[in-house]
């Protein structure tokens, strides 16, 4: 089987460290030859220069993918960098025998420290107390009912899926005297959930009855708008949404209506349905939003563990081993 592992990319200064470190990672595996092929091409010289690959690194979404795999035989699996697949027709590359797979948790730690700062600014209003120093008002531009203002001890936090960031979530929660609840669709072993903390709970359980819900599923066709008008009826007046996932895992129109009605308390976002975010949605300049730009995943640590996990899972394909990671079409 040939070795040759490519990275599709633009080619651009991010484009060159990526392709130094995972170099690096892949010179300590050994037995990858790594390319770099400039997604900028013409295709016929993308495709030329693809020839042989088994494995196919795209660093962004591109159309360039599906024609890629249907014109080089020899590709097994398409590898990202990120967590998510959902920009990747997972369906048509399974009908070509090419396998999909996420990065295997490298920015997990990451997203959930993210996630819970997230909880912890909207709790806090955290970003109103910073924009009024930075204004020069001090604490007389912080204003809002003091009873607004929470810490989480005696909260009961509900996160949806319990994978490689929900459970990092739920550990890292474990010391700040919280009760700890999940639903995951998927049956995690038990010595799993017990390392978490975390208790198992149906959905509208905990849509229900918790202080703060933070979501950590794929997006797929099954959790599109998984939290919508329905949802937000449910939850708690006092409640905080959270999401690090994907965008479209909510309905933005029933989020917004639910918070300018009051349905909800707060939302901390680090990702929306379009995005950037356009200029006239209402959610970044709400009073009881925090709105960060897709970054959760921004720490060095993440771009040093991606490089590595996704050169380790091209060496299995190389020697003709089977890849972790697989992510199915849904």
């Amino acid at each position: 089987m040939s070795n040759l592992v490519v990275i599709l990319g633009p080619n651009n200064e991010g484009s060159e460290i990526r392709m130094k470190e995972t170099q690096e990672s892949a010179d300590k595996i050994g037995g990858i030859d790594l390319r770099f092929v400039d997604s900028g091409q013409p295709m016929d010289e993308i495709i030329g220069q693809c020839q042989g690959a088994v494995v196919l690194l795209p660093q962004a979404a591109s159309s360039a993918i599906i024609e890629i795999a249907s014109k080089v035989d020899s590709l097994k699996l398409v590898q990202t960098f990120s967590a998510g697949t959902d920009y990747i027709d997972k369906a048509a590359l399974a009908e070509m025998g090419v396998d999909v797979a996420n990065n295997g948790g490298a920015n997990a730690v990451a997203v959930a420290e993210h996630a819970i700062g997230l909880m912890f600014s909207t709790n806090r209003k955290l970003d109103v107390q910073i924009e009024s120093v930075k204004a020069g008002t001090w604490m007389a531009g912080v204003g809002g009912d003091r009873a607004e203002f929470h810490t989480l001890v005696g909260k009961r936090i509900g996160i949806v899926g319990l994978g490689r960031i929900g459970s990092r979530v739920a550990k890292r929660l474990a010391g700040w005297e919280c009760e700890i609840v999940y639903h995951d669709v998927v049956d995690h072993d038990d010595d799993y959930v017990a390392a978490t903390g975390a208790k198992k709970v149906d959905f509208d359980e905990l849509v229900s009855t918790c202080d703060i819900i933070t979501l950590h599923v794929p997006h797929d066709r099954i959790t599109e708008h998984m939290m919508s008008g329905r949802e937000f009826g449910m939850m708690k007046p006092t409640a905080i949404l959270i999401n690090t996932c994907r965008g479209p895992v909510v309905d933005e129109t029933a989020l917004i209506r639910a918070l300018e009605s009051k349905e909800i308390f707060a939302a901390g976002l680090d990702v929306t349905e379009i995005e950037p975010i356009e200029a006239d949605n209402p959610l970044p300049t709400m009073p009881n939003v925090v709105v960060t730009p897709h970054l959760a995943t921004r720490a060095i640590e993440s771009e040093w563990n991606a490089s590595q996990f996704t050169m380790e899972n091209a060496g299995r394909v190389v020697r003709g081993e089977g890849a972790d990671w697989i992510v199915k079409p849904v």
